[in-house]
């Protein structure tokens, strides 16, 4: 698991990961663009972009925060996937989630079975351990049939929701499982995150050249998904015949803020059909475009394809040596638009020569009950 290296999370790392060595970030701060983390089977990269300029809103934003501003919107517009240094989300608070969500894991079938998912539209509580088939599919058809050829994801997963949504209460463990600190920890990291996302999309905002408050409305109740993951620890044997951790997805809804342990394992999908690896970057978040910003922004920002795979050939042997992947932990908050939202173009996405409107306007909470209906 993570553990805390400072008491703030806008520590900047110091290294970064070239495939999985580690290199020092100093070598890449010495231009004006955002620093690149590199794979070294590729030579492919992904920006490293502060938030810093980004935390503290303005009426007239400084040329470093519009310099920053424009440099996410590039990230996301081609590779989709970036890391974010400088977030506003303590270590210590990182890794308390990260224990408890172990311990969470740890508990019995039965006790975790007891919370488990129901609904898409509560889409709360726990998911057993090849329930779910992440899949490009968009019916339940589809999904089941990607199920059978390939197999069910080896994960299992626990989501929590806006605690204060009428009729849909998330599903707490009982004291006697931990429960009290559960809820705590949790509910104060989906805060956290839920600020993060407010930060992310005044920069899209203005990268896009719109008002830097331009989406408070759309993502003020915060109808967003804290989702903690659990990929068992297996032999090599699991990824026979080419199954995977989980299957190749896009995500759902706006942007989605991913926090990896060290295990490794997610690849995103690139231009020409191949793959890279998204190896954990030390004091960084993961973020990346969900299928709804794609719609929102008239196909402007791309929301990539990704998947879990085999972990890299270093992690082989295990931690006991004993030929078997040690178990990968991550932590994904799911931001969406207010489920009461109606999305459709932005302003400057589909005016004059650029084409026209390539989306009908949709509900965003009726667009994500609708995937999740596929997958589950």
């Amino acid at each position: 698991m993570p553990s805390a290296h400072s008491s703030k999370a806008s520590t900047p790392p110091t290294s970064i990961v070239f495939g999985y060595m580690k290199v020092p970030i100093s070598l890449y701060l010495q231009s004006s663009d955002p620093p690149l983390a590199m794979n070294t089977k590729t030579d492919a990269t992904l920006p490293l972009i502060s938030l810093s300029p980004l935390l503290s809103p303005s009426t007239s934003p400084s040329t470093t925060t519009l310099q920053t501003a424009h440099s996410l919107l590039s990230a996301l517009t081609t590779s989709g996937f970036l890391y974010l240094t400088d977030a506003p989300i303590p270590p210590s608070l990182l890794t308390r989630v990260y224990a408890l969500s172990a311990r969470f894991f740890a508990l019995p079938t039965a006790h975790k079975a007891a919370l488990a998912w129901t609904t898409p539209r509560a889409n709360r509580g726990y998911t057993s351990l090849g329930k779910e088939k992440t899949s490009l599919g968009l019916s339940k058809e589809e999904v089941d049939a990607e199920r059978v050829g390939h197999g069910p994801d080896q994960k299992e997963s626990f989501e929590i929701g806006r605690e204060d949504e009428e009729g849909y209460p998330n599903r707490w463990p009982p004291r006697g499982d931990g429960g009290e600190e559960f809820r705590a920890v949790m509910l104060e990291f989906w805060a956290r995150c839920k600020e993060l996302h407010a930060v992310v999309m005044r920069g899209i905002a203005l990268g896009m050249g719109l008002e830097e408050g331009f989406f408070e409305r759309f993502v003020r109740r915060g109808d967003n998904t804290l989702r903690l993951l659990h990929y068992p620890g297996v032999g090599a044997e699991a990824f026979a015949g080419g199954r995977v951790r989980a299957g190749l997805h896009s995500d759902y809804g706006s942007v989605t803020l991913l926090f990896q342990d060290e295990r490794g394992g997610l690849q995103v999908e690139r231009p020409d059909g191949g793959f890279l690896d998204v190896a954990p970057v030390e004091g960084t978040v993961v973020l990346n475009a969900g299928d709804l910003l794609t719609r929102w922004s008239n196909g402007l920002i791309r929301s990539t394809r990704h998947r879990v795979v085999e972990p890299p050939p270093s992690l082989k042997k295990g931690q006991g040596g004993d030929g078997r992947y040690p178990p990968r932990y991550s932590v994904a908050y799911f931001c969406n638009p207010d489920f009461d939202q109606v999305i459709e173009a932005l302003p400057g996405t589909w005016e004059g020569e650029k084409g026209g409107k390539k989306w009908e306007p949709i509900n965003s909470g009726d667009y994500l009950v609708q995937r999740l209906s596929a997958t589950h």
